[in-house]
């Protein structure tokens, strides 16, 4: 089993609330390792101490590709001062993905933010979501945006709930990005037939018109609750040369609490074992 970590996005509440007791009970349920999704208002200091009295460590974070531009040496710095490995774009909005007319543009800056990160000895990722299985000049947007930029400045953490709604084979489009697919999200999710689920998630920052998790329609659920393969991606993502999973739920199955879908995550992939 590779190591598993944690997207600290599935409990971010609960940080905003305690940090220091959120980290504690994290690692309490068996994780040791995490990805950020900002920084709770902390300085990188004092992430990093929280993270080490709760015996955690971080590897990689979500930073959202504007902010990045907007000051991108500094912005990087925070994280890899914290101990991040990884430097992931986490999503695109509307005005930059490849339906705009700034996207040729948009793959410029995100291969200059990959020479920055490189410089810095971190190791900038794309993560998906499921607009980016369009069509883009004969090819998906995802592939073109790995085609276009060298895999030493950009590579992949596919997450393997938006691939399987895109209309893709998770662990085969893990297997294509063999020895680019470092980090890969474990992501499980339950879709009723016949239901789309467009504009049916939740977004860092953005929350759609269809709430997620209703009853009776599209539901985030813990890592082996849903209708994902998990051990054919896990086997994918060895085979692949990843490094690490992530375990992350946007929103925890109705009836349960973030912190308990976080336990059943890890305890049902410890049981593969």
């Amino acid at each position: 089993m590779l190591p598993i970590m944690l997207q600290l996005y599935n409990l971010r509440d609960e940080l905003a609330v305690d940090f220091e007791g959120t980290l504690q009970k994290i690692a309490a349920l068996g994780y040791r390792y995490v990805e950020l999704a900002g920084l709770y208002g902390k300085s990188p200091k004092e992430f990093k101490a929280g993270l080490l009295t709760a015996g955690l460590t971080a590897v990689s974070a979500h930073v959202p590709y504007r902010d990045m531009l907007a000051d991108p040496e500094n912005v990087m710095d925070r994280y890899i001062e914290i101990g991040c490995k990884y430097i992931v774009i986490p999503y695109l909005i509307e005005a930059d993905r490849c339906t705009s007319p700034n996207y040729e543009g948009v793959k410029k800056e995100i291969a200059k933010l990959g020479e920055l990160a490189k410089k810095q000895g971190a190791i900038l990722l794309y993560h998906n979501h499921e607009f980016e299985f369009q069509s883009y000049h004969g090819k998906y947007a995802l592939d073109d945006l790995y085609d276009s930029i060298p895999a030493d400045l950009l590579q992949t953490e596919i997450d393997t709930c938006w691939a399987n709604i895109g209309g893709v084979d998770p662990g085969e489009y893990i297997l294509k990005y063999r020895g680019r697919s470092p980090v890969v999200h474990l992501k499980d999710f339950y879709l009723p037939e016949g239901l789309s689920p467009e504009n049916m998630y939740e977004l860092i920052g953005q929350a759609k018109q269809a709430g997620p998790n209703a009853k009776g329609g599209f539901e985030f659920r813990a890592v082996g609750y849903g209708r994902q393969d998990i051990p054919a991606i896990l086997k994918a993502a060895e085979e692949a040369g990843a490094s690490w999973v992530v375990v992350e739920q946007d929103l925890p199955t109705p009836g349960k609490t973030p912190l308990e879908c976080a336990k059943d995550s890890i305890d049902y992939l410890k049981g593969l074992q």
